[in-house]
């Protein structure tokens, strides 16, 4: 069989000027996150199937990368079904084994505990600009946190660090998946649509009010509930204080609790935060994960054609490890999503070290080479960055190759120091 030099399909390879970049992002990312009390932890790629197919992932549970049983485990000959074959799968987010996690050392774990996890995850997507079968995620987590600290300082850390990223004048939407259950209630749809009802309601960007209501009548719900639903975001749009309408229409239906906490949260924000951007209430702000029980929000840079992150409240997820639940709350920043902006808008990474090429000819005496190579070491402890390389043939050439890498200053050196 031949060899390939092409990865796997949806896969790519990332080149100097990328990785440059993304671990520049990462270190930032770091740094902030730490200022504001997250520790840094690691998971396995490869979780149990059972794990990552509990039904709490949503549309993502149908994308999973399965492994095969190995050794004397995998039986074909004998196999009935799927289970016989198969027992793990790559993860397809951070969340599922960060809970994993937690359940098995939240006796080692200070409460609350504040968890940062970066790394890849996997899903067996339909490959497209910006969107891999592999990639990497960044999040940050409070576990054992009941209160609207928990969403405060996630909100707070996320927004902080992407201000020290460059992004400026971005929206957090926010929302509670209780606000919109207490709308589906009062509109009359039967509780085991609301799943269907919601997966509709988060195109209603795509395909607006009147493509919300022509798929909600194609579900088959009854047109006396539908355009008591659809009046209340018509309300909304009339309405000066999105929050405050709802919650007076709601009444009976929505504790009073929830709209007071979304309040409390976008106040504090507001009052508090250190980078330029909105903080605004979106009741048709969705969120598609079914884990989701409280509180969900949303990155959205419109300038850039889209969302670049989100997260929310999972508060019953850990109890189905341990039996017991434990109010968790997560922010996720589409790290991928941040990276090709940033590529995009010509970033330069500030404070960057001078990057130095030094050429030397083929050839050279080993005393004279020492010393280019003792020069160059003098200026890497100056701070620059220097390449000692040996010098091609089309100096021209290699030279663009080189500066298409960052590199903006060149030295030459040949075997003749009187042809310098």
């Amino acid at each position: 069989m031949a060899l390939s030099k092409k990865p796997v399909t949806g896969m790519r390879d990332i080149m100097p000027l990328e990785m440059q970049l993304r671990d520049y992002v990462i270190s930032v990312i770091k740094e902030t996150y730490g200022k504001f009390g997250f520790t840094s932890i690691e998971t396995p790629c490869v979780e149990n199937i059972a794990n990552l197919s509990s039904k709490q992932g949503g549309e993502n549970e149908k994308l999973i990368f399965k492994i095969l049983k190995r050794g004397e485990k995998l039986d074909l000959e004998n196999a009935r079904g799927e289970e016989d074959l198969v027992d793990g799968g790559l993860r397809y987010d951070l969340t599922v084994p960060l809970v994993r996690y937690y359940s098995n050392h939240s006796n080692e774990l200070p409460s609350p505990f504040k968890a940062l996890q970066m790394g890849n995850v996997w899903r067996a997507d339909r490959p497209q600009k910006g969107r891999y079968r592999q990639f990497m995620q960044c999040d940050i987590d409070i576990l054992g946190e009941p209160s609207n600290l928990a969403e405060i300082e996630l909100i707070l850390a996320t927004t902080t660090t992407l201000g020290k990223l460059g992004f400026r004048n971005f929206q957090i939407r926010i929302n509670d998946r209780r606000i919109l259950k207490a709308m589906a209630a009062y509109s009359g749809f039967p509780e085991e649509s609301y799943d269907n009802v919601f997966i509709i309601l988060d195109k209603m960007d795509k395909i607006g009010m009147d493509g919300v209501s022509a798929e909600l009548k194609e579900y088959g719900l009854e047109a006396e509930s539908i355009e008591k639903y659809l009046d209340l975001f018509q309300g909304l749009e009339e309405a000066k204080d999105g929050l405050l309408y709802l919650s007076q229409k709601l009444q009976g239906v929505l504790e009073t609790e929830v709209s007071q906490g979304l309040e409390e949260i976008m106040a504090s924000v507001k009052a508090t935060k250190a980078s330029e951007f909105e903080i605004v209430f979106d009741p048709s702000l969705v969120r598609g994960m079914s884990y989701y029980t409280g509180t969900i929000f949303e990155i959205a840079m419109t300038q850039f054609g889209g969302s670049c992150g989100g997260g929310g409240r999972y508060d019953g997820m850990v109890g189905k490890f341990t039996g017991k639940d434990v109010p968790a709350c997560g922010f996720s920043i589409g790290f991928e999503r941040i990276i090709l902006i940033m590529m995009e808008n010509g970033f330069q990474i500030p404070g960057e070290h001078r990057k130095v090429a030094y050429l030397v000819e083929k050839g050279m005496d080993t005393g004279r080479l020492c010393g280019i190579i003792a020069k160059a070491q003098e200026e890497r402890e100056k701070g620059a960055q220097v390449l000692v390389t040996r010098m091609n043939k089309n100096k021209k050439f290699q030279k663009e190759q080189l500066s298409g890498d960052g590199y903006t200053e060149f030295a030459e050196f040949y075997k003749n120091p009187l042809k310098q």
